[in-house]
């Protein structure tokens, strides 16, 4: 077992992908995310990888560990299409499997990864498969059943990596993930990330002789940046108290939990209704609500997430500045994938826990300071000045971010510097714009065409 090292400078170089190694893959990274060196746990698993070929890797939720297996993934795959599909990356949720799709393409653009997840369509994937990707990221049973239906060929895969396992088999993925190794047997290379150590990794993950790199104990935790408040209120009370809180925290994104579904949507209505601007997201919401949800969260147009555990893990969201448990989180476990979501990747981030008259704290929380709300000033509204456009043609359409970007300068009365981030999707994007310029745009881009087409926009 090894532990975690120094940070490593990425170095200044960069070539085209075809003949891209390790150094080249680092600045693409720099240039497309904005990283400019790899924390120990990234630095550690790209050392290791080039003399073991099967890696076990223990690291903190938000740690970094989809830039850490990319690395190693990267190196050993190329952009010839003739090659196959040459790794596959399985995990168990369709917001990690987006996320992590877009993580491989910023750090080598020019390769060719796709996503197979439920709740896509399974014709647009069929497509996207047909001309083999390099890579293939995708949850356990859409993966089985692209093998079944003979979309994937797996027999020219050489590198495989298991991301967050241990979610997997808590998720009850186990028997797919049993029937989806039992494919890949003959994958040498295999790295099996878990945010938390696992007793025993089962016997058909073929992880017996791994190398295992456990960064638990040596990253610096979450949980050591994070400050965390009690926040005492009436039951009756309890919507009341919590939009004094959301009030009277800075503003930055604030991330709200709640424990039921059902219960999502009518707080969601009530933060609303009292002026602060909020969405929902849960697992109910079609695939393509759920995108345009966090989309609008990470652009900024959308300050206040009222959610479940859904968005525990998974959600790479690196600013989110609050977690609010407005209820209770029912175990340890719970508790530490929430706050996760918060103090990313070295940044500091506050907690605030709800309790009402009754309710007593887990022993599993600790808490730094217990504050009593003033009441806010008339008139407090928490409202964006970001406004997201819809624009009816993606990735399937050939609409790239740089046909997107051009697109708005060259018929929108905006400076380019005040177009934010640009999301695009298969059969849509979505463009962050100045809110006080949305709908004036909408009218002015109207008319024209985006590479020959004629397309809808619209404020999402």
């Amino acid at each position: 077992m090894k532990n975690c090292v120094s940070h490593f400078v990425l170095p200044s170089t960069c070539t085209n992908f075809a003949a891209m190694k390790e150094e080249d893959i680092l600045q693409h990274v720099r240039g497309s995310m904005g990283i400019n060196e790899l924390n120990s746990m990234q630095r550690l698993v790209a050392d290791t990888a080039r003399t073991h070929r099967k890696l076990i890797v223990y690291s903190p939720t938000g740690s970094g560990k989809t830039l850490a297996f990319a690395l190693p993934l990267l190196s050993n795959v190329t952009a010839d299409a003739v090659a196959g599909v040459q790794a596959l990356v399985v995990a168990p949720s369709r917001e990690l499997v987006i996320q992590t799709a877009q993580v491989l393409r910023w750090a080598a653009q020019g390769l060719k990864v796709t996503e197979c997840y439920g709740g896509h369509p399974v014709s647009d994937e069929q497509r996207s498969l047909s001309v083999a990707p390099a890579v293939v990221v995708a949850t356990p049973g859409r993966l089985l059943d692209h093998i079944g239906r003979g979309h994937i060929n797996v027999s020219t895969v050489k590198c495989l990596v298991l991301d967050e396992f241990d979610k997997s088999l808590e998720l009850g993925f186990e028997d797919e993930m049993r029937r989806l190794l039992g494919h890949l047997r003959h994958v040498a290379m295999r790295i099996l990330t878990s945010a938390t150590r696992m007793a025993a990794i089962p016997a058909y993950a073929m992880m017996a002789d791994a190398m295992t790199l456990d960064c638990l104990a040596e990253m610096p935790l979450p949980a050591s940046r994070t400050t965390v408040r009690q926040v005492p209120c009436r039951a009756a009370d309890k919507q009341a108290c919590l939009l004094r809180l959301l009030l009277w925290l800075p503003r930055g994104k604030i991330l709200v939990f709640v424990n039921f579904r059902e219960e999502v949507e009518p707080l969601c209505r009530f933060l609303n209704s009292h002026h602060v601007q909020a969405e929902a997201y849960h697992g109910a919401l079609e695939q393509m609500r759920r995108e345009m949800v966090i989309a609008k969260f990470k652009n900024g147009t959308t300050p206040v997430l009222v959610t479940t555990d859904l968005a525990s893990r998974g959600l790479d969201v690196s600013d989110v500045n609050h977690v609010i448990h407005y209820q209770l989180p029912v175990s340890a476990d719970v508790y530490v994938h929430r706050n996760g979501r918060t103090a990313r990747v070295d940044r500091a981030g506050e907690v605030c826990v709800l309790t009402a008259e009754g309710e007593s704290l887990p022993a599993f929380v600790t808490v730094d300071e217990v504050i009593n709300l003033p009441e806010p000033a008339p008139g407090s509204i928490i409202e964006s000045n970001v406004s997201t456009l819809y624009i009816n043609a993606g990735k399937k359409e050939k609409i790239s971010r740089g046909d997107v970007a051009g697109y708005i300068a060259a018929n929108g009365d905006v400076p380019p510097q005040s177009i934010g981030k640009i999301d695009i999707f298969d059969h849509y994007a979505l463009v962050a714009v100045p809110h006080d310029v949305a709908a004036t745009l909408v009218a002015q881009l109207k008319p024209h065409k985006i590479k020959g087409r004629r397309v809808m926009v619209s404020i999402a």
